[in-house]
């Protein structure tokens, strides 16, 4: 209950925040005040405060659809249900299961504006996703991350029809895969190495979290590996001064650990699950360590990748030098388990300088900041991407108690700022 409470209070403070925040728009803003101050905009932002029940009843409807890593399907196929009943043309399921609808623009622009959110949790399968209410706190494992950035997608869509809102560019909504974890972005990864719109993509948006004041332009990479190390065992006593994987993998861990990386950009490594070995009076043939290196730069992160090989590669040498080899010697074997290419979509670009502007107009101030999103993938390829919030609040993401927040005006915001940083990128047609 006390969590419930804080929460309200966070809310308060956020909504008398913005509730005195001017929505004026400044010199720079000339395109999002245009958009605003047009009467389709106007009906659209109306439509998406008067639908806002229905926006949370579908985030309700999603969220209880298991969608644990790999296993999308049938979340998927409720999204393309409801692609198909929102009027999207061309609704399909890739061949990797990213749920893609169209909505034609006017043809005056062939560039393209793809907005997406993904349809994965972190959650195994057979975790309870019902819902929990209290109030406007909705409790559920995946509920922010990112079954509301899915339901954002349906409710801007509509939003867009109601307010009879025509773009220049068309926008492609795409409800993708593989997001979390050793998913590795593989539903953004696939769109974008295979399908003949990606070709056409001259913006991109990612709706993942609730923050709509946060703004992710800055996309960090990472490198993770599975380091198994073998060698021949042996009895603990009988066998003892033979060489031992436990010790080379014990030595690469402490020798990654010495590393002082860089603090901007921000560089980071862990030593995070480990395993192996028979028992506890036998000398291990197989242990292994599982590791994850980040960095906002492409550059650092290559840098630390090369360091991080040389170490496990010095520390299986310094082992087998070190007792006997008679029985066999130490080998390690380096699985890639997760690679996120490093990127960044410049502060003074028109999609960030048009989010922010968007942000502003509806009273929140915005944050530009750097994390690891399916924006990564268009990033690193130059094109321009970010990584908004669906709006409300939210906490306990990865979380079996994750929740979200979902009073007005708050919840709204974030549909608003999202739809006009949409419209911007797409060009609104008079």
């Amino acid at each position: 209950m006390r969590r419930h409470v804080l929460f309200g209070v966070a809310a308060a403070l956020l909504l008398a925040s913005s509730a005195h925040a001017a929505p004026a728009v400044r010199g720079g803003d000339a395109p999002v005040k245009a958009i605003v101050a047009s009467p389709q905009w106007k009906a659209a932002r109306d439509a998406l405060k008067a639908g806002h029940d229905r926006f949370v009843s579908d985030i309700v409807t999603i969220t209880e659809i298991p969608a644990p890593p790999f296993g999308e399907e049938k979340r998927g196929a409720a999204v393309r249900a409801m692609f198909d009943q929102i009027g999207l043309s061309d609704v399909r399921v890739d061949a990797v299961g990213n749920v893609i609808g169209l909505r034609k623009g006017t043809g005056a622009d062939n560039g393209l504006v793809v907005i997406a959110a993904h349809l994965d949790t972190v959650f195994p399968a057979g975790t309870d996703v019902k819902v929990k209410r209290e109030g406007t706190v909705l409790s559920a494992p995946g509920i922010g991350d990112d079954s509301r950035g899915v339901a954002a997608l349906i409710a801007i869509a509509r939003a867009l029809d109601a307010g009879k809102i025509r773009t220049k560019r068309d926008i492609l909504f795409i409800a993708n895969v593989g997001e979390e974890g050793q998913g590795d972005l593989r539903g953004v990864r696939h769109f974008f190495g295979n399908d003949p719109l990606a070709k056409r993509t001259s913006a991109f948006f990612s709706v993942d979290g609730t923050d709509a004041s946060r703004i992710v332009n800055g996309g960090v990479g990472s490198k993770r590996y599975r380091a198994i190390f073998r060698g021949p065992g042996g009895h603990s006593y009988g066998a003892f001064g033979l060489v031992n994987p436990m010790v080379a993998m014990a030595k690469s861990v402490a020798a990654l650990y010495e590393i002082s990386p860089p603090k901007d950009p921000k560089t980071t490594y862990s030593a995070s699950v480990t395993g192996g070995g028979t028992s506890v009076n036998s000398i291990p043939n197989a242990v292994f360590m599982e590791f994850d290196m980040r960095s906002e730069s492409a550059a650092e992160l290559a840098a630390l990748d090369g360091k991080f090989r040389a170490i496990v590669e010095q520390a299986v040498a310094d082992e087998n030098a070190a007792r006997s080899t008679r029985a066999g010697t130490i080998s390690v074997e380096l699985k890639v388990i997760g690679e996120r290419p490093a990127g960044q979509t410049p502060d003074d670009s028109s999609l960030v300088r048009n989010t922010q502007a968007a942000i502003r107009a509806v009273g929140l101030s915005p944050t530009l900041e750097a994390s690891s999103t399916d924006s990564n993938i268009p990033m690193s390829i130059g094109v321009p991407a970010v990584t908004i919030g669906s709006g409300g609040i939210g906490a306990r993401a990865h979380a079996l108690d994750e929740h979200i927040d979902v009073a007005e005006p708050l919840s709204s915001q974030g549909l608003i700022a999202a739809l006009t940083s949409l419209v911007a990128a797409a060009g609104l047609a008079r």
